[in-house]
């Protein structure tokens, strides 16, 4: 392949005039303009001047993201983090924030750079047998993380009810933020985005508020964030803090949401510029959703830990335990929980409808209405946590079970986000002058494989305990070997992708 360009007005990337037949994550008209930006010069060899109103303007597919890292399956990790482990995990809890925001970074930084989002390039990157592999794995990703987001939801709302509307009745309510989505959608980039801001704040609020009455110690809590401790006592907690924070369907949804803002991608000046204002718009969000989930494991850390209960504590009968140890007040603390576990649910069960939609619609290319796909994702989720809601509504350790199944799938797919996203993130056929040098990628990589290994040992943890008789053992060697082959393959690909002209038929980055 030819040298890329140097001029920083030719197209970082080559490609032919844009087909309109191909899916995009949003039209022209649906972009925000990032005013106060001359266009007649390009800075790229200057850095610009740090604008507020700027800032402001990229504000918005950050808090998006954060929303991951808040949803009802890591409140539950929080939770039972702190009943157990006291505060001695909150250094872990700050470092892995901390990976996420590095994942996160690599995901808009292939958006901004490319103007496609992940599941487009993967669509154009892979042969179909393995594309559609990736669209299955990541639809049972979402699908997963999309019923314990109404678990949670239809949790708080049978605790906001007093009990009197059963779970299947709160997944049923939950499954009407579709509509609020579509809503929201139609009236631009901008509604939507403050309706988010809105639910984080109800989210920091409230566990804030629980904080304020639980009074959890502030050495202990400064300790356990500032030195690291671990025990074989702690190491499932440990283990579970870091695999909540990868989500396989957020690492797609970043790369799509980045592209809300219209940037001039022939000019290095401004996708740099792009890029500052998006990480520190993406670090401002996930310090927030930090704040809040330390929050939770400290309000849980300071009642429970070292209680006969501990070990038994989960989404289910969080609220009626600190309600029982801490009583009333101006709100009920039981209430107060049920509030942010509320907007917890609520607005992860939304962004998962709007992953749903990039996912779908990247690696099939369809070019549907924006209701049909909403519908489509939000009944592959719903239908399921239907079923789950009536079987399971009287059970608390039935639900406990599935949680665990449901970690299970998390964990299974994550290596089917963050293999293709380094892989195509290293490439310069690719990403031209924006792919990642050998610093930052030997980073990525180490932590891609922490992670996953992290993540491994969930797996081996939880079929160690269900495997039983042969067949079942024979079944899962099978997956085994099928599921590390199609890992190798990706990671492979890493040094066979085709040069980028040849693939230009299938999709354009201009």
């Amino acid at each position: 392949m030819a040298a890329l360009p140097q001029d920083h007005r030719q197209p970082l990337i080559s490609g032919e005039e844009p087909d309109e037949r191909e899916e995009t994550a949003y039209d022209s008209s649906e972009k925000i303009h990032i005013v106060g930006v001359d266009s007649d010069s390009d800075a790229s060899d200057f850095a610009r001047p740090f604008s507020w109103r700027k800032l402001w303007l990229f504000t918005g597919p950050g808090f998006l993201m954060s929303i991951a890292f808040l949803d009802p399956g890591n409140l539950e990790g929080d939770l039972q983090s702190g009943a157990i482990a006291g505060y001695s995990l909150l250094w872990l809890l700050m470092w892995a924030t901390a990976v996420g925001l590095l994942i996160q970074m690599l995901s808009a930084r292939l958006g901004v750079a490319t103007g496609r989002h992940l599941a487009e390039l993967c669509r154009a990157e892979y042969p179909t047998w393995a594309r559609m592999l990736l669209w299955i794995m990541a639809e049972l990703a979402l699908i997963g993380a999309d019923i314990q987001e109404v678990i949670g939801s239809a949790i708080a709302i049978k605790i906001l009810s007093n009990g009197y509307l059963p779970l299947w009745a709160g997944v049923v309510i939950t499954a009407l933020d579709c509509f609020v989505f579509l809503f929201l959608e139609n009236y631009g980039v901008r509604k939507l985005e403050a309706f988010f801001a809105f639910l984080i704040a109800v989210m920091a609020i409230s566990f804030a508020w629980m904080f304020g009455d639980t009074k959890p110690n502030g050495t202990e809590l400064l300790l356990g964030i500032l030195i690291p401790k671990l025990s074989s006592k702690t190491i499932k907690q440990a283990v579970g803090v870091v695999g909540c924070i990868i989500m396989p369907h957020n690492v797609f949804l970043h790369s799509a949401l980045v592209q809300s803002r219209d940037v001039d991608r022939t000019k290095k000046g401004r996708v740099d510029e792009a890029l500052r204002y998006y990480g520190i718009e993406s670090a401002v969000a996930l310090a927030v959703s930090f704040f809040i989930n330390l929050c939770v494991t400290a309000v849980f850390a300071k009642a429970f830990y070292g209680t006969e209960v501990a070990n038994s504590i989960g989404l289910v009968n969080a609220g009626q335990l600190l309600q029982e140890k801490y009583g009333g007040g101006v709100l009920p603390i039981l209430y107060i929980w049920g509030i942010g576990l509320l907007a917890a649910g609520q607005s992860s069960t939304i962004t998962g409808t709007y992953a749903g939609q990039f996912i779908m619609g990247g690696f099939l290319n369809l070019r549907l209405k924006k209701w049909v796909r909403a519908m489509i994702t939000r009944s592959c989720a719903i239908i399921p946590t239907i079923i789950v809601a009536l079987i399971f509504d009287s059970s608390e350790d039935s639900l406990d079970k599935l949680n665990e199944w449901l970690n299970v799938l998390q964990s299974v797919q994550i290596p089917f986000a963050l293999i293709p996203l380094l892989c195509l993130v290293s490439k310069e056929q690719i990403m031209g002058t924006f792919r990642i040098g050998p610093f930052l990628k030997t980073i990525s990589w180490v932590v891609a494989v922490l992670v996953m290994l992290i993540n491994g040992y969930l797996l081996l943890d939880f079929f160690k305990n269900v495997v039983d008789g042969v067949i079942v053992a024979i079944l899962v060697c099978a997956f085994t070997v099928g599921y590390v082959s199609f890992i190798l393959y990706l990671v492979s690909r890493n040094f066979t992708f085709a040069p980028w002209s040849r693939q230009s038929k299938h999709i354009d980055l201009n």
